[in-house]
Order: structure tokens, then sequence, then C-alpha cells
């Protein structure tokens, strides 16, 4: 007489609660995962979106880097969109860098010895 259509048995109340419980924890997990999942979408959006318009392209025809009267070029570099120029100038050595995208100085770092 209480049997169901399918031929389960009813649940009992504690059974009834523990999957009501479960049910509202998947859902809250699952609420969880797609909040984290769209904060890191967005955030990869926004850098992408940040990066593409920031450094103008140059025209490598119109960049022109001033050296020292007496300076010498040793060696040039690139790496991690960094252009590095190795000049020794007057017994000193000295490393320039440049933006690759701009062209642009970004660092000096000269070498002396002690007197």
């Amino acid at each position: 007489m209480g049997e169901r259509p399918d031929g389960d048995e009813p649940l009992n109340p504690a059974a009834a609660r523990v999957i009501a419980r479960v049910r509202w924890l998947m859902l809250i997990s699952g609420a969880t995962t797609l909040v984290a999942i769209a904060a890191v979408v967005g955030v990869i959006g926004y850098r992408i979106y940040r990066s593409g318009g920031s450094s103008a392209p140059a025209d490598p025809a119109d960049v022109t880097a001033l050296l020292p009267k007496d300076a010498r070029i040793i060696s040039t570099a690139v790496g991690q969109d960094r252009i590095a120029v190795t000049i020794e100038t007057g017994g000193a050595v000295e490393i320039r860098t440049f933006d690759l995208a701009t062209l642009r100085p970004t660092g000096r770092l000269r070498f002396t010895t002690e007197p």
C-alpha cells in the first residue's frame, strides 16, 4: 500500500534530511566553483586587455641611443622583453637595458674598479 510506483521504498525522515543537506552542500560548492572560475577568467581577461594597448610599438628607424664619445659596444643580448647592450667607456663597463616593444631605456648598470 505504501509502495512507490518505481518499486523503491520511501525514505525515512533522517535519510531524507541527509540527502537534502548533501544537495544543499553540492549547490553551495557548485556556486563557489563557478564564482572562482569567473574570477580567474576575469583577471586573465583584464590583464590581456590592459597589456594590449599599454605600449605603443616604436618605429626602429626613429630611435637613436646616444653613447659617450669614446664608448664601444661590446655585446648585445635579448631576453624577457628587454634588450641589453654592454658598453665599454673610458675603461669602465656599463650595461644599458631597453624595452623590446618600445625601445625606451629601462635601466643602466655601471661597473668600475675600486680605487
